[in-house]
């Protein structure tokens, strides 16, 4: 039963994170759009921000919980699995780490942008904001099918 009740608190803080994963490039399509709307601009800026520190919570207790999953059957003997050779937790665990540059990348753009820095075009914000999609997609894939 402690198994379950850590999955479960991993994945609903995942889902906490991939939603700003998700969210915070659309605000920052909506600050490049602003143009000279100054105040609409520090709204998002702000909202970014806050947004950003979320997901930094989300992620570091998504961490938490996952690394009790991955190592939690030396705390707890006998209540949880050995994930040891497991190959497709090492390419899911890639996976991660590349949506955690995304995240980390996209925090710096608001952050340049509070400091009056450029982005990038709104079109390339579109466009980014669609890949997180898709490596999502594989890290499902991975954990569903566990294919080696």
């Amino acid at each position: 039963m402690t198994y379950l009740w850590i999955k479960s608190l991993h994945l609903l803080f995942v889902m906490a994170w991939v939603a700003s994963i998700f969210y915070l490039p659309r605000i920052l399509v909506n600050i490049a759009e602003a143009g000279s709307e100054p105040a609409t601009k520090a709204r998002l800026e702000l909202m970014g921000t806050r947004l950003y520190r979320f997901g930094h919570n989300m992620f570091g207790m998504a961490l938490l919980f996952g690394a009790t999953l991955w190592q939690g059957w030396r705390l707890f003997p006998g209540t949880l699995p050995n994930f040891g050779q497991a190959e497709w937790l090492y390419a899911k665990l890639t996976l991660v780490v590349l949506l955690l540059v995304y995240y980390v990348w996209t925090g710096r753009l608001v952050k340049r942008s509070a400091r009056g820095g450029a982005l990038p075009s709104a079109k390339t914000l579109r466009l980014m904001n669609e890949l997180p999609v898709f490596v999502l997609l594989g890290i499902i894939f991975l954990v569903i099918a566990k294919p080696f």
